[in-house]
């Protein structure tokens, strides 16, 4: 008889794997997991390979890697050399966008410095609302849109 292996329901896919349950749905509609098979109720169920892919997919979003990014790594073959220099182009990238990341948190921070240097608490207002209310006057639509910027 030969051996099964054992699907699971989202529920224990989601707790094996450290993905949540609205996350499996999520990945699987984005393409990178691919529905589980239904069974007679029309459960999904999930394998240790699919356990395995979430797992990753968990690992490369802690890298603050993007959907793209981990679909790309996740089409690559371990055993295929010409993917190494695939993975190693994508790792490239993102260790690129992360440095420009770095620079612009940097820049956040000082920014957030200097604005709290402006007040001491002794003055008869706040000087750092004051400083909030003079930028938000003037700061123009165009530059609030293109300020949110978010990798993921």
């Amino acid at each position: 008889m030969p051996a099964t292996r054992p699907l699971r329901l989202i529920g224990k896919a989601a707790a094996l794997s450290g993905v949540s349950t609205a996350n499996i749905r999520f990945y699987e509609a984005q393409g990178l997991l691919a529905p589980g098979p239904r069974s007679a109720n029309g459960y999904r169920s999930y394998t240790d390979g699919d356990i395995h892919q979430l797992r990753f997919i968990r690992l490369c979003r802690a890298m603050d890697m993007s959907l793209d990014e981990v679909r790309t790594l996740l089409n690559l073959d371990l055993a295929e050399k010409a993917d190494c220099a695939a993975a190693n182009a994508a790792l490239e990238s993102h260790i690129a966008h992360v440095g420009e990341r770095l620079a612009e948190l940097q820049a956040l921070q000082d920014d957030l410095v200097q604005l709290r240097d402006c007040c001491d608490g002794t003055g008869p207002q706040c000087k750092i609302m004051q400083a909030l209310h003079d930028r938000a006057a003037h700061l123009p639509r165009e530059e609030a849109k293109s300020r949110a910027h978010r990798h993921v």
